[in-house]
């Protein structure tokens, strides 16, 4: 019986199954290397922005470019009363259209959807994947949801990404906090 051969194509297969894996490692590190580039770049924008409106147009406009998403849109909610900001502008909105994204929801969701969610507003038709980051209250401020969302479907799944979503979350809280209280 001749055992060599034998054991020669096992050590064939694992070697070739251990470059796989390797290569997999190396573009998954690859990937997330560029993806804290680019939550890095859009937090040190909203970080410069002059004033609130420069902040949603930092937000709405220029993170479309930074973090390669087909649209992004903030939310917040105060009361009965909404407030959205996206690709259209500033708009009041009755809160109970938001409440789907804000009640009961984790601080990140990942998902592929069929239409993009209530905060995404005309855009939502063309949305397949999307992050909803739920900005929690805090006294004076409103409550909110920060919405990316992408036309490809399995853009934003499972849950990698998510600790750096949350971060980039926190800084437009703390940016929100900074122009609202700090503006008549």
């Amino acid at each position: 019986i001749d055992f060599e051969s034998s054991a020669i194509v096992r050590l064939r297969a694992r070697v070739a199954a251990l470059g796989e894996a390797n290569a997999d490692l190396l573009a998954y590190a690859r990937g997330h290397s560029g993806a804290v580039a680019q939550i890095h770049a859009a937090a040190l924008l909203a970080l410069d922005a002059s004033g609130f409106d420069h902040l949603l147009h930092v937000i709405t406009q220029d993170w479309v470019d930074i973090l390669a998403v087909d649209a992004v849109a903030l939310a917040l909610v105060s009361g009965s009363q909404g407030l959205f900001a996206g690709a259209r502008g500033l708009q009041l909105v009755d809160a109970a259209s938001l409440s789907l994204e804000l009640d009961h929801a984790p601080a990140v969701t990942l998902r592929t959807v069929e239409r993009g969610a209530a905060v995404f507003g005309p855009a939502a038709e063309l949305i397949r994947s999307e992050a909803l980051i739920r900005l929690p209250a805090s006294d004076p401020l409103p409550a909110g949801v920060l919405a990316l969302g992408a036309r490809r479907t399995h853009n934003f799944t499972g849950n990698h990404g998510s600790e750096l979503l949350g971060f980039l979350g926190a800084i437009v809280q703390r940016q929100i906090r900074r122009w609202l209280l700090t503006q008549p």
